[in-house]
């Protein structure tokens, strides 16, 4: 077995659009392979497929079609659908698999592929070498007789599932009367759903980022560009605004202000709400080792453990499983509500903040920050190779500002997965010492790799 996999990433088959791996003819070779993977016993096979809104969605749905109908699946296209939403959707309707056409928070011309299993979570790294294996042709699929091939059909009332979905995870009779809600859709999948969820639940809604024209997904917009969303709530003069990603498994928040609220503010929100009443399970939380120290020691106060994982939804994903444990998520907005979903859901965590707010009839700037976070600084140092971090002088300055930051702060040295990069980060109570523990570790660093 292949140790090492060319395609597959922590987040699917991601790449530039019409260059390796995101053609059409490495699409069909994917449905092929998936197809035939999850392809067991005598029934009729079945694949739900959405997307977002990019061009080159158009390119990659058929080839991907007409992989899986030439391995003898039958297909249902969603159209443009929130990643939660396919995931969900391939639960539902009882499919062997689930497809989502995207890359997620990225630029038009990019774009991935994300596979999920018939239980709705994305594939273990064990089926993804397998899967792999195929679209490299070490191992054949087994392409259907004649008379066995799978047919596509379109999903007419897929919006309306979701919609119905999304609502059901408030309790029941619970609206959102009275709040004006400004939400950003980013252009991306989650367009038609979003705005149509909150109108349905009695919310005040001006929405924005609901055009999208196959090129500006992500453009100005959405989570990772909130400054949209911040004008727009206080043109408005909105109680609130959420700003999903392109494929609407993330979000952020702005207050009435106009303030971003980031990730840890609002799983801090859902966790107090949920332990409140009874639904936080394990009296825990997960989140990764970028989360602030400020939430940690906020639901610390309240009797819930924190526990930090790598950075990745799959690894925040993994301990959630592994623990039982309900709610976890990333500062970047990404948030599982494993009661509900089988990934982050950008809507869905938001009605929860939303829904919480309400309750309290306090003003989002109040009620939305629950602690104060501590100063953090991030840094990156780029490097030629090796293993800069196994130095001594590195590990010397990182052994002393461990020490200098005592239990009032922390230090974390991660190597990115992607590039040659070494990210430094450091957060504490005093902004200049951990400014100074930075430098003094990037320094040594620099010099490593002079």
């Amino acid at each position: 077995m292949r140790m090492t996999r060319k395609f597959f990433g922590t987040d699917g088959i991601r790449g530039l659009a019409n260059t390796e791996p995101m053609t059409p003819a490495t699409a069909l070779r994917v449905g092929m392979a998936a197809g035939a993977y999850f392809t067991n016993g005598d029934h009729r096979h079945r694949v739900v497929i959405g997307k977002d809104t990019r061009l080159s969605g158009y390119m990659l749905e058929p080839a991907l079609v007409a992989g899986f109908t030439a391995v003898g699946m039958d297909v249902f296209l969603v159209g443009p659908m929130p990643t939660p939403a396919v995931a969900m959707l391939t639960r539902a309707l009882r499919c062997d698999l689930g497809v989502m056409i995207s890359a997620s928070h990225n630029p038009f011309h990019d774009n991935g592929i994300k596979l999920f299993g018939p239980d709705g979570y994305k594939l273990s790294d064990a089926a993804e070498r397998e899967i792999e294996a195929m679209i490299l042709g070490e191992a054949e699929p087994k392409l259907a007789e004649a008379t066995k091939l799978g047919r596509a059909k379109r999903l007419d009332d897929a919006d309306g599932r979701y919609i119905e979905f999304a609502k059901s995870t408030l309790p029941k009779g619970q609206k959102l009367s009275g709040l004006k809600v400004v939400v950003d859709c980013a252009n991306g999948a989650g367009y038609k759903v979003a705005p149509a969820v909150l109108w349905e639940l009695e919310a005040e809604v001006i929405s924005i980022g609901v055009k999208p024209d196959g090129f500006n997904i992500n453009k100005d917009c959405g989570s990772t560009h909130p400054k949209a969303l911040q004008d727009a709530v206080l043109a408005h003069g909105a109680d609130v605004g959420i700003a999903l990603d392109g494929d609407a498994d993330r979000l952020v928040m702005v207050d009435e202000r106009g303030s971003v609220i980031d990730g840890d503010q609002l799983m801090a929100v859902i966790a107090e709400s949920w332990l409140a009443q009874g639904r936080l399970s394990g009296k825990a939380l997960v989140a990764t080792v970028m989360s602030n120290l400020g939430l940690e020691r906020f639901v610390s106060a309240l009797g819930i453990e924190l526990l930090r994982t790598k950075v990745g939804d799959r690894y925040v994903l993994e301990a959630m499983r592994e623990k039982g444990i309900n709610l976890g998520g990333e500062q970047s907005g990404h948030i599982i509500l494993s009661d509900f979903a089988t990934t982050g859901d950008g809507l869905v965590a938001g009605l929860q903040v939303l829904a919480a707010l309400r309750e309290s009839g306090r003003k989002a700037s109040d009620f939305c920050r629950r602690f104060t976070p501590y100063p953090q600084l991030l840094r990156n140092v780029r490097h030629s190779g090796g293993k800069p971090l196994e130095l001594p002088a590195v590990q010397q300055a990182i052994d002393a500002a461990e020490k200098r930051l005592g239990k009032a702060g922390r230090v974390v040295i991660r190597p990115s997965g992607t590039e040659p990069l070494i990210r430094v980060m450091a957060e504490g109570e005093d902004q200049t010492l951990v400014e100074t523990v930075v430098a003094d570790i990037v320094t040594a660093l620099e010099r490593a790799a002079a």
